[in-house]
This record gives structure tokens, sequence and C-alpha cells, in this order.
């Protein structure tokens, strides 16, 4: 009976040291690891000028208000050599997703290096792909500061924290604005003209970043943020039940993805612009109307509207009639070239997917996505291995779904008192708050994601001085800059915005 008692006992005793051992293990925080940070010396020419520059690619640790460790900031940062000017511009950029790293605007536009891709909507298709010295890059004028945010690129969170305590329209702003300051601070950039630049939802968060950057006390004033691909005020995309604003702001793009692939009469315009400006008053005029207007519209009214729609946008009667005058993006994508078995991309209306199911509402991916991803990825990564020396075994996050997917869309405290997310008025409060803020959007004619016609809604809207903004506009879509004409084009508009 005693061996039995002292068994038990024993038994007992192990069980309660293993939970409390594995409770321990569940307590402890995850190893901070070390700081990683390459530096290497460059020359090349741009704009016509030899630059020596260094490039710092690596980590920054931020901290919380009890000095832990919450978010590890992956950058990649270009600083021409000399003397410090404290007229040279510093731009700090980033993408957006939510969950995409800087890979695009990096590779693609502002960095020294560009990836090559087709100009005409073709795929890339397998490696090797073409990486090749970028003369356009602002590295002349500006130093520029490309931003991972936590969860993409090399970003992670740190010790007790956990990815999602930053992945939300307003954790995100928060924790950026925070490597902003950071960065700040450590290369005595406090003198220095500051830009925000961001790609598609990178203009979501950087107008929520303005808001934090720029109100309140010791404030990190801006000259002003640049928008390519905006997507600032949400109600203008988003195609909810009883909200007919996208239908109007969408039908410009869907105009030129017609005009683009020749499936309606251009011989009344002698250009694309043209049609565009008549697709905008048909819009905000007869069409807004009828959609208003609702069932009180006559027959007559409502026929009218249909003749028109078929004509700007090469769909069928029988579909406008079905979609009760209101196209839907993603139907339309599938529906525009539905007959040749072929859809049109969403972020670039330019590049055409094959389909398997036919008879399908959307398509099976998108295909101006599949036809750049890999060259993109492939190419980031050897640029770093070979060129930066950042040698690294983790796995450099491209485009996070899980980032996505966890995603907290309420900037407010609640969605009543948010309605559709909105950071136009933080931009326009700037601009009142701040007399050299300046705006700077680049529009794609044929981007579907991020339509232009919204973007320009949104600007004459929410108090925006429109003295102070500069609209541009290039045929092709999202990544407009993957066009070689569309690109010479903007970097030669964002060289003029930054020196006027």
């Amino acid at each position: 009976m005693r061996l039995h008692f002292v068994f038990m006992f024993t038994i007992t005793v192990l069980i309660s040291l293993l939970l409390s051992t594995v409770s321990l293990a569940e307590e402890q925080p995850t190893p901070i690891p070390e700081v990683q940070v390459s530096v290497t010396e460059h020359s090349a020419k741009f704009n016509g000028k030899t630059i020596k520059y260094t490039v710092h690619a690596g980590d920054h640790f931020l901290y919380d208000d009890n000095q832990q460790p919450k978010a590890n900031i992956y950058s990649t940062a270009y600083f021409a050599n000399g003397k410090p000017d404290n007229q040279r511009p510093i731009l700090y950029i980033f993408n957006g997703g939510p969950g995409s790293s800087s890979v695009w605007l990096h590779m693609g536009v502002f960095g020294p290096k560009r990836v090559v891709l087709p100009s005409d909507g073709e795929s890339v298709g397998a490696p090797p792909y073409s990486l090749a010295h970028n003369p356009l890059s602002l590295i002349d004028i500006a130093d520029m500061v490309f931003i991972d945010p936590v969860g993409t690129g090399y970003s992670h969170s740190l010790g007790e924290y956990e990815g999602k305590a930053f992945w939300g329209v307003k954790e995100d702003a928060v924790v950026m604005a925070d490597f902003v300051r950071a960065f700040t601070r450590k290369h005595n950039l406090f003198n220095r003209p500051k830009y925000l630049v961001g790609e598609s939802y990178g203009t979501t968060r950087a107008g929520a970043m303005v808001r934090e950057l720029q109100e309140g006390w010791g404030s990190t004033d801006l000259s002003g943020v640049m928008l390519i691909s905006s997507i600032v005020d949400f109600q203008t995309g988003d195609f909810k039940a009883g909200n007919d604003l996208p239908f109007i702001t969408f039908l410009p793009t869907y105009a030129a993805t017609a005009w683009y692939h020749d499936v309606i009469d251009r011989s009344a315009f002698p250009d694309l612009a043209t049609f565009l400006q008549a697709v905008r008053d048909f819009a905000l005029g007869e069409y807004a109307t009828v959609l208003l207007k609702g069932s009180l519209a006559s027959d007559a009214e409502r026929t009218s509207v249909l003749t028109q729609l078929h004509a700007m946008t090469g769909l069928s009667k029988a579909f406008l009639e079905r979609a009760n005058l209101r196209i839907n993006e993603f139907y339309f994508m599938k529906e525009l070239l539905r007959d040749k078995g072929v859809s049109v991309g969403r972020l670039d209306s330019r590049y055409l997917g094959k389909e398997g199911d036919l008879n399908a509402n959307r398509f099976e991916a998108d295909p101006s996505g599949y036809a750049i991803d890999g060259a993109y990825t492939a190419l980031i990564n050897h640029y770093m291995r070979t060129a930066l020396n950042v040698q690294r075994d983790q796995r450099y996050q491209i485009l996070s779904g899980k980032v996505f997917s966890a995603w907290n869309w309420l900037y407010e405290s609640n969605a009543r008192s948010q309605g559709f997310l909105n950071v136009t008025p933080f931009i326009a409060k700037a601009m009142r708050q701040n007399h050299d803020f300046r705006v700077f959007v680049g529009n794609g004619y044929y981007d579907l994601a991020t339509p232009f016609f919204a973007t320009e809604h949104s600007m004459n809207h929410n108090g925006i001085d429109p003295s102070r903004v500069t609209m541009k506009y290039y045929e092709a879509g999202h990544m407009m800059y993957i066009h070689q004409p569309s690109l010479e084009a903007l970097v030669s508009d964002i060289r003029t915005f930054l020196q006027e």
C-alpha cells in the first residue's frame, strides 16, 4: 500500500513538473533575433549623371512604451554619397495589398535596378528573367527608403507581440509612422523634405500615416504624398448592395478596356482621351440619373442608357439588362471576351487569360498577376543576394494572404461610426494645416483594381485643395511602370513634381 502511495505521489509530482514546464514554455516570448543590416557601396549613371550611393538593407527594431521590442521593419534605403543637403527630399516608399512587400515600386520604377517585362501585356513565362540598370531612378535628386510592413518581406513581430497586432488600417498606420520617426532619428533626417509614396492600398496607408505623423504636438510635417493607383475612399470601389457609386466610377475603365481590345466602334472619336471624356460626361449625367432614380426611371430613359452602355463597353444588351444596368467589375472581366474563351486582367486589363470554365462568373485567376509575379519574385531575391549582400534563409514574403485575411478594416472604433473607409479627409486636413503639402496622383487607364474615375471622385470631394493636386494618366494598368512608355512618362512627371 505504501509503495502504491509513493508511486502515485511520484507520478503526480512528475505530471505537475511537466505541466509547469509546458506552461513556462508557453509563457516564454519568441526569442529576439539579432539585428541584421548590410551596407554596400555602388556607383552608376542616372538621368545622365554618375551617382555614388550607399545602400542600407536590413532590420530596424521598434519598441513599445515600455521599451519592449514589438516589431522588426525591414527596409532598403538608398543614400547618395556626398555632403548632406537639406533641400534633398527623402521618399518613404511602400506598396499595398494589404500584405504586399515594397518589391513592385522598388524593382519596377524607383530603384537603381528594374525588372524588365514586355510592354504589350504579354506573360513573362519561366526564368531566366531580365534585371537591368534603371537609368530613370530618382536617386540623383532624392534619397529613398523602401519599407516592408509587418508580415511582408523580412518584417515580422517581436517578443510578446503577434503579427495581427499590426494588421489593420489604424494598427498598420501607427507602426509605419513609428518606423518613419525612428528612421528619421537614426539618420538625422529631421530637416529634410519628406514624402510618402504609396501604391494601391499603399495610398490608403499613406493617408492614414499622414494623420499619425502630422497631427498633434511633436509632429513630423510632410511635403506631400505620391499616390500611385489610388484607393483612398472605399465607397468608390465597394460593390455592396445599395451602393451605386462604383458602377459610375468604374464605367470609364470598362470603356477604356473595350477600346483597347477593339470590341467597340471607335470611329466617332479621334483618340482614347476624347472618348473617355465622353464616357465621364455620360456617367455623371444620364447614367447616374437613371441609377439614382431606380424604378422611377422611365422605359425610354432605361433604353437610352442601355444603348449607350452597350456602345461604350461592348457588353451585350442582354447581359446589361440582366445586370439591371449595373456592371460588377469581376463580371465585366469575365464577360467582355467570353466568346473568345479569355478573361481580361484586373490589375491591368490589357492582359488576357485563357479560362477553363467558360460559364463561370469570375476568372480563375488574374492574368495580369500571374503574368508578372514570377519575375519580380525571382529577381528581388537574386538582387538582394548578389548586389546587396543580403544572405538570409527565411522566405522573403512578396504578398502575404495571411496578412490580408486577418486585416482589420475598421479605422474607427466601430463600423457604424466609420461607414465606408475613407482617408481622403486626412489628406485634406493635412493640406489645410500645412500650406506646402502637395499631392501627386498617377492613374492607369486600364486599371480595374483602382479605377482613375474613382480617384477623380475622391480628389473632387472631401475638402481637397485641387490647386495642389497633380493628376497624371498613363495608357497602362495598375502597375503602369511595366509599360515602357508609361514608365518614362511617370518618372518624368514625378521629377517635375519634386522639383517644382
